[in-house]
C-alpha cells in the first residue's frame, strides 16, 4: 500500500507541494452499488469503488489572479507532484480569472477530516432486494414484467486549501428506476424514486401503483394536441423546476438574457411570478435531502466558481410566497451584480401549503384532466421566456370526474415554468420525488403535485 494513501493525507501532501500562491485540493473518494433487472429477474449486480483528485492552483500577477485546474483519477502518492506542477503550468499559462477573489478561509475544519471515507455496497441492498423479489413473484402472478435499476452512491469529499480549509462531506445518492409492461409490450408504467439509504422505498408499493396503471392503459382513447387541464406530478414539477434554477443566475438576468430579466434593465427580483403562496427554497440541511453544507466547485461556470471552494452554505428561498426572492450567485457575480451572495445548492423544495396528495387531486377533478406520468427529453426553445419543449413517456391518463378512464396518446408540449407557476390553480403535498429527466445530475427535490388549468400539449407524439 502506498505510503500517502488516505484521502486527507494525499490532500496533505498535494497542499505541502504547492509552490504557488494559492492551491486549492479536493479528493473525491467514490463508491457504488448497483442491481439491475428484466423481466422478472435480477441481471446484474456489481459494486465499484475510486477516487478522483482535483487540484486548483492559483498565481498573483501584476494584471490579476490566475487559476490553473488539473484532475486525475486513480491518484496515488507517486502522481501527486506531476499532477500538482499540471495545475501550477496551467496557472501560470492563464491569463487572470474573470471570477477571481481571494481563497476562502475562517471555516471551521470537520472534525471527521482525518477519518476513513465512508463507503457503499452490497448490503445496502439487505432488506430491499428481498422485497424486490416478492415485487417479482406477485407481477408475474398478475401478468406483467418488471424492468429496472437500483443504484447507491457514496461520496466523500475532502476539500483542503492554502488558508487552512479542512472539510469534509459525505454525500450518498440512491435512485431507483421500475418499469412495469404488459407481456405483449403494447403498455408501459413508470415510477421512480430517490433515497438516501433505500430503507424508504417498498418495491410492493410501487408494484401496485404500476398495476393500476397497467390496467388503466387497457384501455385507450386518442386526444387531438390542445390546451387541457393537467395534472403534474411531482417528478415532473421537479424536472420543470430543477432547469428554472439552472437558469436562474443573477449575472444572465441583470445582463438581459433570461427570463429574470427586467425590460428596460435590471432582474425581476420582487416581482410576484405566482398567485398561490409558493416557496421554492434549497437547504443544505433539509431533512431527507441533505448536501453539502459549503460549496464545492471542480471548476468555474455561470453558477459556480473553484474561488468559491469551502464558502458555507445557508438555506435559501428563491421564490418566497409567490415572489421572486433569490437569484444565483457566486461572489464574483455578487460583486458585479450587487446582489447578495447566493451559491447553488444541491437540493430544490416547492412548499405550497397543499395538502391533497396526487390521488386526491385526481379525486377532486371536475370535468376532464390528464394526468401525467413524468416528462423527458426536456429541451430549452427561448431563453428569453424560459420556453421548454419535451414529451410525455410512460402513460397519460384521461381523468373524468374524478376517475380515471382510460390511457391517451403522448404529446410533446411547450412550456415555460416560469409561465406555469403564473398559472397553478392547485399545489398538492410536497414529497420527496426523483426526476426523471434530470436524475442522473439532481436527485434531491421534494415537490407537490399541480394543476395546470390550460397545459399546452403542442402535438401528439408516437413516443411511449
Amino acid at each position: 500500500m502506498s505510503r500517502v494513501s488516505k484521502p486527507y493525507e494525499i490532500v496533505e501532501r498535494a497542499l505541502e507541494l504547492s509552490t504557488t500562491d494559492g492551491l486549492v485540493v479536493i479528493a473525491d473518494e467514490h463508491s457504488s452499488a448497483n442491481l439491475r433487472w428484466a423481466g422478472n429477474a435480477l441481471t446484474t449486480n456489481g459494486v465499484t469503488r475510486g477516487r478522483t483528485l482535483t487540484v486548483i492552483a492559483t498565481v498573483d500577477g501584476a494584471k490579476g489572479t490566475a487559476s490553473g485546474v488539473v484532475s486525475r483519477s486513480a491518484v496515488t502518492a507517486d502522481d501527486l507532484e506531476p499532477l500538482v506542477r499540471a495545475a501550477e503550468a496551467a496557472a501560470r499559462g492563464a491569463g487572470p480569472a474573470e471570477d477571481a477573489q481571494p481563497l476562502v478561509s475562517g471555516v471551521p475544519s470537520s472534525p471527521d477530516f482525518t477519518d476513513a471515507p465512508a463507503e457503499t455496497g452490497s448490503e445496502v441492498f439487505a432488506d430491499f432486494a428481498p422485497a424486490l423479489g416478492d415485487a417479482f413473484s406477485r407481477a408475474r402472478a398478475g401478468g406483467r414484467e418488471l424492468y429496472g435499476f437500483a443504484n447507491h452512491e457514496l461520496n466523500s469529499t475532502y476539500l483542503g486549501t492554502s488558508t487552512g480549509l479542512r472539510l469534509r462531506h459525505d454525500q450518498p445518492t440512491g435512485t431507483l428506476e421500475l418499469n412495469a409492461k404488459s407481456p405483449d409490450r403494447t403498455r408501459s408504467a413508470w415510477a421512480g424514486r430517490s433515497t438516501r439509504d433505500f430503507k424508504d422505498v417498498d418495491p410492493a408499493t410501487l408494484d401496485a401503483e404500476l398495476a393500476q396503471r397497467l390496467r388503466w392503459a387497457e384501455r385507450r382513447i386518442e386526444l387531438p394536441a390542445g390546451r387541457y387541464e393537467t395534472l403534474l406530478p411531482p417528478t415532473a414539477v421537479a424536472d420543470l423546476l430543477i432547469y428554472q434554477l439552472w437558469s436562474s443566475t443573477a449575472r444572465d438576468a441583470v445582463e438581459g438574457r433570461t427570463v429574470f430579466s427586467k425590460p428596460g434593465g435590471g432582474t425581476r427580483l420582487g416581482e410576484t411570478l405566482a398567485p398561490l403562496p409558493l416557496t421554492l427554497r434549497s437547504d443544505p440541511h433539509a431533512p431527507g435531502l441533505e448536501s453539502s453544507p459549503f460549496v464545492i466547485a471542480h471548476s468555474s461556470g455561470d453558477s459556480g466558481s473553484v474561488f468559491d471552494n469551502g464558502l458555507p452554505l445557508a438555506p435559501t428561498d428563491w421564490v418566497r410566497e409567490g415572489k421572486l426572492e433569490r437569484l444565483t450567485t457566486t461572489r464574483h457575480t455578487a460583486g458585479l451584480t450587487g446582489l447578495p451572495v447566493s451559491p447553488a445548492i444541491d437540493n430544490l423544495v416547492l412548499d405550497g401549503g397543499g395538502e391533497r396528495s396526487l390521488e386526491e387531486m385526481v379525486a377532486a377533478t371536475t370535468g376532464r384532466a390528464l394526468l401525467l406520468t413524468c416528462l423527458w427529453y426536456i429541451r430549452e426553445v427561448d431563453p428569453a421566456t424560459l420556453l421548454l419543449t419535451g414529451l410525455t413517456r410512460d402513460g397519460v391518463y384521461l381523468v373524468e370526474d374524478g376517475e380515471v378512464v382510460g390511457e391517451v396518446n403522448n404529446f410533446r408540449f411547450n412550456e415555460s415554468p416560469v409561465d406555469l407557476l403564473s398559472r397553478a390553480s392547485e399545489a398538492g403535498r410536497t414529497e420527496k420525488t426523483l426526476p426523471r429527466e434530470w436524475g442522473d445530475w439532481f436527485t434531491r427535490a421534494a415537490m407537490p403535485a399541480l394543476r395546470i388549468p390550460d397545459f399546452n400539449m403542442s402535438s401528439v407524439s408516437q413516443g411511449v
